[in-house]
């Protein structure tokens, strides 16, 4: 089985969601709390007429049992891309892996790992496809 691009409607968003966490971090810089920043690239998204959900609950099936604040997901994007935001010195490999569950488990292609506590916010940004 080959690889799939992402689709045009998913890269619309992806340009969306990395303008948004440029715009939002050039105006804050680093060093601020994680929930100020999810709240301003929320307000960047809805300006750029982006629909968007912040600490979206999503229920995990298991062994027949659906659990359902079993996964909470930072902001997902017009029901397309996922955005998991950190404010961190140093990103945990456990969160890169984090977001390819989230990802599996949702359904979704594409998701990003955004980390606005870096001095250059391209250097803060991961971009996952499955």
């Amino acid at each position: 089985m080959g690889f799939t691009p992402p689709s045009e409607g998913e890269e619309a968003v992806a340009r969306g969601i990395v303008s948004a966490a440029y715009t939002v971090h050039k105006q804050l810089g680093p060093g601020l709390l994680e929930k100020v920043y999810e709240v301003c690239f929320c307000h960047e998204l809805g300006k750029l007429g982006l629909s968007h959900r912040r600490q979206v609950d999503i229920p995990i099936v298991y062994d027949g049992l659906v659990f359902d604040e079993a996964l909470r997901l930072d902001v997902i994007v017009e029901d397309l891309v996922i955005c998991e935001l950190k404010a961190v010195d140093e990103v945990n490999p456990v969160w890169e892996a984090q977001i390819l569950s989230h990802l599996k488990l949702t359904g979704k292609r594409l998701g990003f790992l955004i980390n606005f506590n870096v001095p250059i916010i391209k250097n803060g940004i991961r971009r996952f496809i499955l």
